[in-house]
């Protein structure tokens, strides 16, 4: 199991994360990513994490529990 983390300070609302895994990401209102769940199962792990690394900024990443 892993932890999902986000910078939102980094994050610029590029989406692409809502692209890859729109289950586990969303774009808020004030244009900045939001995690729609912070505990990642590792079934779902390489597509969340997949999506993460897509992001232009580095704003998210997984931690091992």
């Amino acid at each position: 199991m892993a932890v999902l983390k986000a910078d939102l300070d980094a994050c610029q609302g590029y989406a692409n994360c809502v692209v890859g895994a729109d289950d586990v990401y969303d774009i808020g209102d004030d244009g900045t990513v939001v995690l729609l769940r912070t505990t990642i199962d590792d079934a779902d792990r390489a597509r969340v994490e997949a999506a993460a690394r897509s992001c232009p900024v580095s704003a998210l990443w997984l931690e091992d529990e």
